[in-house]
């Protein structure tokens, strides 16, 4: 029986493309905005583009922060993409305004610190031993940014030894900036795996193979 996974629709992201490219690892994929079969699903797929604080609004009008929230408490599956990994932290500050985010992570995604910015085209990440999402990905290959903020500082630190510590993939545009994050049930990608190729194929498959 394959895996089932949703994308969540509420008014952005690259849906179609996300879902094309979770279909090729093999995974039934849903597209919606329908809070129990996102619930439900083996995985949920959090996209993301443009400003912070307009995907919080179109996220809490499909109740998507609550959606996570659960699926994490029961130890279920979600990956964050682009600015639906941004919002998985605390807070984002754009333009001087700050909004609030999900708060799963501490931390502020802040303006990039860059000669060029959009920080736009193909990187290679410093993803530390044990990934799942980077496993067999040799440490030259590239994936595809496209974003003029990021989480330049981890905040979480773990010191109960029982817990395990998120692992925290680094990327450097100018300066380090926070590339993706696997935290149990709870993963994301700064970068777009559905824009990466042959790369962005094996962490979807990776993922969901991890289901």
């Amino acid at each position: 029986m394959g895996k089932h996974v949703v994308v969540l629709d509420y008014g952005s992201g690259n849906l179609r493309s996300a879902q094309r490219a979770v279909e090729r690892t093999g995974a039934e994929v849903t597209v919606t905005a329908d809070f129990q079969a996102a619930l439900d699903a083996d995985g949920l797929v959090v996209p993301g583009v443009g400003a912070f604080a307009a995907c919080m609004r179109g996220l809490r009008a499909v109740r998507g922060e609550q959606i996570i929230g659960r699926r994490l408490a029961g130890g279920r599956p979600v990956l964050g993409i682009c600015v639906g990994m941004q919002i998985l932290f605390a807070r984002g500050v754009e333009h001087g305004e700050e909004t609030a985010g999900c708060d799963e992570w501490p931390g502020t995604v802040e303006p990039l610190h860059a000669p060029v910015v959009p920080h736009m085209g193909w990187n290679t990440v410093d993803a530390p031993a044990g990934s799942t999402l980077f496993a067999g990905l040799d440490a030259d290959t590239r994936f595809y940014f496209v974003h003029s903020y990021a989480v330049r500082h981890w905040e979480l630190a773990v010191t109960n030894e029982k817990i395990k510590a998120p692992l925290v993939t680094w990327a450097t545009h100018g300066e380090p900036f926070v590339a993706a994050v696997e935290n149990g049930p709870l993963s994301a990608t700064q970068f777009h795996p559905e824009k990466s190729g042959d790369a962005g194929a094996a962490l979807l498959s990776n993922w969901v193979t991890s289901l």
